[in-house]
């Protein structure tokens, strides 16, 4: 089986590198050429078209940026041409509605269509320990779950497409909430004089903890943000995706959007690539 892969950029690349080190054939896509050298590198198929890469694997995975790129890769006139008999399994984070539609192009053209986000990152990828969820039918499920399989030891089946998309923004709000609370609970008791130490430990016994505390504590204090595995632009973008899908819903948004604005405030400070915990830097001012 030929995998093929558009889109290696931070996740991308090393879930084609780990699919090439689990001796499976794969042939990739980037707009930029450059990030396609390690795969290269590795023993991967580099294609110069999108268009390629459809045509010659058997499935193809899609980790692009959002709805709109997506759109713009694999359905055009001639990728289209390619779809018939041809299945695409989307693992970026996009919105529920956006991937039903693109499923309805997909199915449309004579392919199949089956979503799979993941939570966790780089480190997540590279060891295989990522949570991906799957909507789809359960045919679909069963038929790629091992290919899912290289990326997590047990992909978990949520219901039909749309169902994995919004658990998935479900979870990324959880990201924001979590790291912005931390972030101005950590910068009060600094400014308060209080042993940050001793408040981590408290914190650590008590049913408010969450381990991403401990992972971001140590980026809050040094303020040192480099080497992102989710950068805050792409925080804000998933946080803008779960304020329209929710209001749609008809769901009091009022904290998330306090958070919105703190999220673009970083990214005002020149932060938009750097990791997302650096939204500590907006709620807590270096003076």
């Amino acid at each position: 089986m030929k995998i093929g892969l558009i889109g290696t950029g931070l996740m991308g690349q090393p879930m084609a590198i780990r699919l090439l080190g689990a001796n499976v054939s794969v042939i990739a896509y980037n707009r930029t050429p450059d990030k396609l050298q390690p795969i290269a590198d590795a023993g991967g198929i580099v294609a110069d078209s999108p268009d390629k890469v459809i045509q010659e694997a058997d499935c193809t995975i899609l980790m692009l940026t959002d709805g709109t790129a997506i759109a713009e890769t694999i359905l055009t006139d001639k990728a289209i041409s390619y779809l018939p008999h041809h299945t695409i399994i989307q693992m970026a984070t996009i919105a529920p509605q956006e991937s039903r539609a693109i499923r309805e192009r997909v199915v449309a053209a004579g392919g199949e269509y089956l979503e799979a986000p993941v939570l966790g990152s780089i480190p997540q990828v590279k060891t295989g320990e990522l949570i991906v969820m799957v909507g789809s039918t359960r045919d679909q499920f069963i038929k790629w779950c091992s290919v899912l399989k290289h990326f997590s030891p047990e992909p978990i089946h949520t219901g039909e497409v749309g169902t994995a998309a919004a658990m998935k923004l479900a979870l990324n709000q959880l990201i924001a909430s979590l790291t912005s609370a931390f972030a101005l609970s950590l910068g009060f008791v600094q400014r308060e004089g209080v042993n940050v130490e001793q408040f981590m430990s408290i914190l650590r016994e008590s049913a408010l903890y969450a381990p991403t505390f401990d992972k971001k504590l140590s980026r809050m204090r040094e303020r040192n943000f480099t080497n992102p595995n989710f950068p805050t632009k792409h925080l804000l973008k998933d946080t803008d995706l779960f304020l329209t899908q929710a209001e749609a819903l008809g769901l009091d948004t009022s904290s998330l959007k306090g958070i919105r604005q703190i999220i673009q405030k970083a990214i005002a400070l020149g932060l938009e690539n750097e990791d997302y915990s650096a939204i500590y830097s907006a709620i807590n001012i270096d003076s």
